[in-house]
C-alpha cells in the first residue's frame, strides 16, 4: 500500500502538494521531492545494488520562519512514513549529563510502532468491536449453560433456548445504539503504577530499555471495576480486545523495516553545533555532538528496546539559519555526509500577502474560522492585506527577521480587541477590516522602534 502510494507521486506532485501549504522556496522543494522519490526508487533495485544505493541527505539554509521546518513536516507526511523532528543543540556529548544523539533514532523506532500498530489496529477493529459486545452482552444477559438431558424436541420450554433468543433480541438493539446511554459495570485492565523513572548519562533510557514495561510484564495484571455508560464501555473493551488481537512482535519488526527502509529524521538548528570552540559555549554542544552525529548519519547500529536498528537508509533533512556560521563550519566528515545544500530565500512583500491568503491553513483563514465560531463573520479588505504584509516586511527589516511568524504577531496584535470583546460587545455581526484600520492600528507601533522590538 506504501509503494502503491510512493509510486503515484513524482517528483512534480510532490512539489504541488507542498505548494499547497508553503509559499515559494522551489528550489527546496525540488530537492526533498527528489530526495523522496528516491527513496521509492530504490525499493525497486535489486537485492544486489539496493543495499549500495544511500539516501542524499538534504541541508537547508536559510533564515528561520521561511519555511524549512514546514517542508519537511509536510514532506513525512506525504511520504507516510516514520519522521521525527529533533533540535541539535538539545544534544550532549557521550559521557556528559543531557540526551545523546542515538535517542533520535529510539525516538524515530517508537513513532514507527505506533503507527503500524494503529493501522493493524484498525485492521483487528470490527472483529474486536464483535468481541466487546460479546462481553457486554454476557453483562446483561449472563449466558445458561445447557442441561445434559435437554428435550431437543420441545425448545420453547428449555431456558438455554430463551436465553439466547433474548440475547439476539439485545444484540440487536445494542448495534442500533439503542442502550448506548444505559450504565453498566465491566472490569477492566488497571495499569501497573511503578514510580520508577532511570535518569542519567547511561540511565535505561539511554540504552533503550524501558525499566517501567520490564517491571508491568512481571507483576500480575490487576483489575479493576469501571461503571460508564455502553457507549463509553463497547470503547475501551473494543480497544483491549484489539490489544490482544495483535501480534506485538510482527508490529516491532515490520516498524524497524519501516525506519530502516524509509525513515526520515529532521535535524533543525544545526547551525548551532557549528563552529567548534569559536562560539559561545562548552564543546559538548557543539564539535562534540558532531563527532557523535556522524556516525548516525553514516549508518551505524543503534540499540532500541525493539530491536537493533541500521541507520543507513535513513533519510537526515538538517536545516540552520547560520546567521554566525555556514556550513563549512562544521567537521568535513559530516559535511561531506549532506551533499545537497539549498538555499532559502528570505520573504518578500508578495510572499507574505500569499502567505496569508493561498495556503489551505493560512493565518487569515485560520482567524476567520476562529471568530465564526462566535457567531462573526471577519473579512479583510485587499488593502488590509496589502498594508498587514508590508507592515511585516518593514519589521522584519529594522528588528529581526524571523520571517512568516512575524505575522502572527502582527495579526495578534491587529485582532487583539475584535478577539477579546467579541463574545460579550460583537455578537453575530460582521466585522471588516481595511487598510486604513490596520494603519490606525499599528502605525504608531511600526514608527516607534523601540515598541516595535517588544511588541511586533
Amino acid at each position: 500500500m506504501k509503494n502503491d502510494l510512493m509510486r503515484n507521486l513524482t517528483p512534480t506532485q510532490i512539489v504541488k502538494e507542498l505548494d499547497r501549504y508553503i509559499i515559494g522556496q522551489d528550489d527546496a522543494k525540488r530537492a526533498v521531492a527528489i530526495a523522496l522519490r528516491n527513496r521509492w526508487r530504490r525499493q525497486q533495485v535489486g537485492e544486489g545494488l539496493k543495499e549500495e544505493i544511500f539516501p542524499n541527505n538534504i541541508i537547508l539554509i536559510g533564515p528561520t520562519g521561511v519555511g524549512k521546518t514546514e517542508i519537511a513536516r509536510r514532506l513525512s507526511k506525504l511520504a507516510g512514513a516514520p519522521f521525527v523532528k529533533v533540535e541539535a543543540s538539545k544534544f550532549t556529548e557521550v559521557g556528559y549529563v543531557g540526551r545523546d544523539v542515538e535517542s533520535m533514532i529510539r525516538d524515530l523506532t517508537e513513532i514507527a510502532v505506533n503507527m503500524v500498530k494503529s493501522e493493524k489496529t484498525g485492521q483487528v477493529q470490527e472483529k474486536a468491536e464483535k468481541i466487546a459486545d460479546e462481553k457486554i452482552l454476557d453483562i446483561l444477559i449472563p449466558p445458561v449453560k445447557k442441561p445434559v438431558a435437554a428435550s431437543e424436541e420441545n425448545n420453547d420450554g428449555d431456558e438455554a433456548y430463551q436465553n439466547k433468543k433474548t440475547r439476539e433480541w439485545m444484540r440487536q438493539k445494542l448495534e442500533n445504539g439503542e442502550l448506548d446511554e444505559k450504565l453498566v459495570e465491566f472490569d477492566t485492565a488497571a495499569p501497573n503504577a511503578i514510580g520508577m523513572q532511570v535518569l542519567g548519562p547511561f540511565g535505561m533510557d539511554d540504552m533503550g530499555i524501558n525499566i517501567q514495561e520490564i517491571m508491568s510484564s512481571i507483576m500480575p495484571k490487576k483489575k479493576k471495576k469501571r461503571k460508564t455508560t455502553i457507549r463509553e464501555a463497547r470503547t475501551v473493551l473494543a480497544q483491549e480486545e484489539a490489544q490482544k488481537l495483535i501480534d506485538m512482535e510482527a508490529v516491532q519488526r515490520e516498524a524497524i523495516e519501516r525506519v530502516q527502509d524509509s525513515g526520515i529524521v529532521f535535524i533543525d538548528e544545526i547551525d548551532k553545533i557549528a563552529g567548534g570552540g569559536k562560539g559561545q559555549g562548552p564543546d559538548v554542544s557543539r564539535e562534540g555532538v558532531q563527532r557523535d552525529l556522524l556516525p548516525i548519519v553514516e549508518g551505524s547500529s543503534v540499540n532500541t528496546k525493539y530491536g537493533v536498528v541500521k541507520t543507513d537508509h535513513i533519510l537526515f533533512v538538517a536545516s540552520g539559519a547560520f546567521h554566525v556560521s555556514k556550513p563549512s563550519d562544521l567537521i568535513p566528515e559530516l559535511q561531506g555526509r549532506f551533499p545537497i545544500r539549498v538555499e532559502l530565500k528570505s520573504l518578500t512583500e508578495d510572499d507574505f500577502i500569499k502567505i496569508l491568503t493561498l495556503p489551505q491553513n493560512a493565518l487569515l483563514k485560520q482567524y476567520t474560522a476562529l471568530l465564526e465560531t462566535e457567531g462573526v463573520t471577519i473579512e479583510f479588505n485587499d488593502d488590509a492585506i496589502t498594508e498587514i504584509a508590508r507592515i511585516a516586511t518593514i519589521v522584519n527589516e529594522q528588528v529581526e527577521n524571523i520571517g512568516a511568524r512575524r505575522l502572527h504577531t502582527i495579526l495578534t496584535t491587529l485582532l487583539d480587541d475584535i478577539l477579546f470583546d467579541v463574545p460579550d460587545k460583537l455578537p453575530s455581526t460582521k466585522v471588516n477590516i481595511s487598510g486604513s484600520m490596520v494603519k490606525e492600528k499599528l502605525e504608531r507601533i511600526v514608527t516607534n522602534r523601540d515598541l516595535s522590538k517588544y511588541i511586533l
